[in-house]
């Protein structure tokens, strides 16, 4: 299928059009400045950016402009994903997918068939297994692998990327035996007797990391573009990183010095790198067609509710001798968060379980009052289980909610088996940000969950998953407007990126980054809204993806 929108004049350069575009006949939705909605029927875009919206009476005032016909389809600003991995994404996509697996024995046997198909590599590497979803709920092991897998090692990661489960073969490379101590904010899963089951927790995943093969520039070059391939595919234009390292930062900035990234990016720098001082001393990265801005670090609080990692104040319900990880050891809170804030980069902290965010806000709190550094809009990255008296500092110390709607709906039957009903009084509380003028910066966590942004404003909307459960909502006074989950894949999204001027919307000056999509989600019944299909998506007023039939 050709693009929906023909042009009828060959584009000067992959930023620049020859004259501008006049598209009409589209039901257009965007946020102005102010956050409010409005529609229109034609946009005008010239040197990759908005020249105006509006209706008919654009027509005259650019007789030169290309005319291209929207075909009454529905138009909207390119939405952004405020916290994804990208190129994890593509590893997910080019390597074994045990998402939705039923069962530990399912997945061994997934894996030897991908190895027998794959004979040339070195490392058998994938990831998605999730435990809760199995019959026995219970973690896997090295031996299930072994029964398939003896002679190469195979690392798998837990979906939510805080576990990773090994076969005997990566235990030996690593050098993981019964002596092996856990590390700080880590854990080896062991049997009765201490030895090694086969799945690291967390901060014990480094054990094995450092002995994978590093990807060599061919294979940076097959995960970036698979990821970007697909994230246009849904309708994603931007995207905040969450978490680069050296090698990642080297390859995004040659990538934007050959204009060739496929998609915006907003990474942060991964705190745990060995180079995350260089990458700081750098100093901020931006091109000048704001493809790449690098101003940002990702730190980790704790873990995930899912592996018992979360940090909580009080034991889990479901293991009454266990309070969770603290993956950024108290002592080093201090001058890593001072360092940053210092430095004026932006300080995006993971914090799950109500004792990580407590930590992190008290020490946001300290360093502000030293270092300084409140107006650099710090996030809190997923702040999913919060204690009630805490929510109320996010405002006073200016640190953004940057959550996921889809954790909520993928977590609703685990979370409270994992913290009790008591405890989701402020768990995934996005209304409740809202109501007290905090604003909320949606992502997907994408690869740990799908990321079509699609399914996130449907979870936000309904609070259900996609088959429509629970009937009434799971804790559904938390639930958003169409309206309010809009504006935070759009307009607050790029605010938590310090681009509210060039990104979020369509109004005149701002990069006309958009998407036509098969219906009208401010329209159709809220249930509806995850199966849209987007059909086209522009950046910079150009072309990037086409839906085929």
């Amino acid at each position: 299928m050709k693009g929906l929108l023909v042009i009828a004049v060959c584009l000067l350069s992959h930023l620049v059009q020859a004259a501008p575009s006049h598209i009409s006949n589209v039901r257009g939705y965007t946020l102005d400045n102010a956050g409010q909605l409005i529609t229109f029927s034609d946009l005008v875009f010239d040197g990759g950016k908005v020249l105006a919206l509006g209706g008919k009476e654009l027509a005259p005032k650019y007789p030169l402009a290309t005319q291209l016909d929207g075909l009454n389809k529905v138009l909207l600003p390119g939405l952004i994903d405020a916290h994804g991995h990208v190129m994890s994404l593509g590893s997910s996509l080019l390597e074994i997918d045990l998402r939705g697996v039923a069962s530990a024995s399912a997945a061994a046997k997934q894996v030897s068939d991908y190895a027998k198909a794959h004979p040339d590599l070195q490392w058998i590497t994938g990831g998605g297994w999730n435990q809760v979803l199995w019959p026995e709920k219970a973690f896997p092991s090295a031996k299930q692998l072994d029964e398939y897998l003896q002679d190469r090692p195979v690392m798998l990661s837990r979906v939510d990327g805080h576990g990773t489960w090994l076969n005997s073969k990566a235990l030996e490379i690593a050098g993981i035996s019964k002596e092996t101590l856990d590390p700080p904010g880590g854990k080896i899963i062991r049997d009765n007797q201490g030895n090694p089951t086969g799945v690291l927790i967390d901060n014990a995943m480094d054990l094995v990391f450092e002995h994978v093969p590093k990807s060599s520039e061919a294979r940076l070059k097959s995960k970036l573009d698979t990821a970007g391939q697909h994230l246009l595919s849904v309708g994603i234009t931007s995207v905040h990183d969450a978490g680069i390292d050296k090698v990642e930062y080297d390859y995004y900035i040659e990538r934007q010095a050959a204009h060739s990234l496929p998609l915006r990016l907003y990474p942060m720098l991964w705190a745990p790198d060995p180079q995350f001082s260089t990458m700081l001393e750098n100093g901020f990265v931006q091109d000048q067609y704001d493809f790449l801005s690098i101003r940002s670090v990702k730190a980790m609080a704790d873990g995930a509710l899912g592996s018992r990692g979360a940090a909580m104040l009080a034991p889990y319900s479901d293991a009454p001798e266990n309070k969770g990880l603290l993956t950024l050891r108290e002592a080093d809170y201090k001058p890593l968060f001072d360092l940053v804030l210092s430095h004026g980069f932006q300080l995006n902290v993971h914090a799950i379980g109500d004792r990580g965010n407590r930590m992190v806000l008290d020490q946001f709190e300290d360093s502000f009052k030293r270092v300084g550094g409140k107006e650099l809009r710090n996030r809190m990255e997923h702040a999913q289980v919060v204690d009630v008296a805490d929510i109320p500092r996010f405002k006073i110390l200016n640190i953004i909610p940057s959550m996921q709607p889809t954790h909520a709906t993928s977590d609703k039957n685990m979370a409270e088996d994992r913290i009790g009903k008591a405890r989701l009084i402020g768990a995934y509380a996005w209304q409740t940000f809202l109501k007290q003028g905090s604003p909320l910066a949606f992502g997907s966590d994408f690869p740990v969950e799908l990321a079509n942004p699609f399914y996130g404003l449907h979870a936000a909307v309904t609070r259900q998953d996609r088959d429509n459960q629970p009937v009434s909502g799971w804790i559904p006074e938390e639930a958003l407007s169409i309206e309010q989950a809009f504006r935070a894949f759009t307009l607050d999204a790029a605010y938590a990126a310090h681009q509210e001027k060039i990104l979020g919307g369509l109004t005149p000056g701002k990069w006309a980054d958009f998407i036509l999509v098969d219906q009208d989600i401010f329209k159709i019944d809220a249930k509806n809204i995850w199966q849209t299909q987007v059909i086209e998506t522009w950046i910079a007023g150009e072309l990037r993806y086409t839906k085929l039939n």
